[in-house]
């Protein structure tokens, strides 16, 4: 597949990287408080922004600041946020979606799911600004299964689910607003930025990236996902880790 995949990349005459961060570029940090930039993903990055048949965009579920501060790359889009919010290479900042009108629904939620899972171990509330999102990743299983399905209630309870979305995991649970998602962001930028003969290739790991995904094969892109074994995917092909994921990007700076 892979054969097929590559010879697709090099006959292109342009290749327009969208790429998730964590679980695909590098590793997962502990908590996604944890903004440790690696110097060999900012190498690549930076190589890959400046080949001429190149365009990069990050696509994440963190915020815009910590997409930043980790990829700290002039000549690239950096959306955070499910690409919510996102920054142009020129420096633009944009926001889809008016703060104000999603922020009030937020706050009279997060008391709730912060006393949900206080003094529980191994829950973590992260508030993102535009999403709050529970982790449990390191909660006992069945505790972490009853929880966040308390959590998803009082989200349906407390927020006008038709302009908001739920957003599920491997123990894990997001709220954000409808726009908080991968696929139509990369819609969006397609649209919006589009760059002529460009074939779209995004590469991500999770059920977020799945969306993207099937945007862009609607658009004739490649589809690639990066997991350790096998799984109902619709990806045209699959990478290991990330590691694997960056030899195979710097294999791009030759074509």
């Amino acid at each position: 597949m892979f054969n097929r995949v590559d010879e697709r990349i090099i006959q292109a005459k342009r290749l327009w990287l969208f790429l998730d961060y964590d679980g695909t570029l590098a590793e997962f940090a502990p908590t996604p408080d944890h903004i440790n930039p690696d110097p060999e993903v900012i190498s690549l990055l930076t190589k890959l922004a400046a080949h001429s048949r190149l365009r990069v965009a990050i696509v994440s579920g963190r915020s815009l600041s910590h997409i930043q501060r980790l990829a700290p790359v002039p000549g690239i889009f950096l959306a955070g946020s499910y690409g919510i919010e996102f920054q142009t290479p020129t420096g633009e900042l944009v926001n889809r979606v008016a703060y104000a009108t999603v922020r009030p629904y937020l706050d009279g939620l997060k008391p709730q799911w912060e006393n949900l899972i206080s003094r529980r171990e191994g829950f973590y509330l992260e508030d993102k600004g535009w999403t709050l999102a529970i982790h449990a990743r390191f909660a006992a299983a069945d505790e972490a299964e009853d929880v966040l399905a308390i959590a998803r209630r009082a989200a349906c309870e407390s927020v006008h689910l038709e302009s908001f979305r739920l957003l599920g995991g491997h123990r894990f649970l997001e709220i954000g607003p409808q726009l908080a998602h991968k696929g139509q962001t990369v819609a969006y930028l397609l649209e919006h930025y589009s760059w002529k003969d460009a074939l779209p290739l995004y590469v991500g790991d999770d059920d977020k990236d799945e969306e993207a995904f099937e945007v862009v094969k609607s658009k004739g892109g490649i589809a690639v996902l990066v997991s350790s074994a096998p799984r109902r995917t619709i990806a045209n092909c699959r990478l290991p880790t990330p590691q694997a994921t960056r030899y195979w990007l710097e294999s791009f700076l030759d074509i």
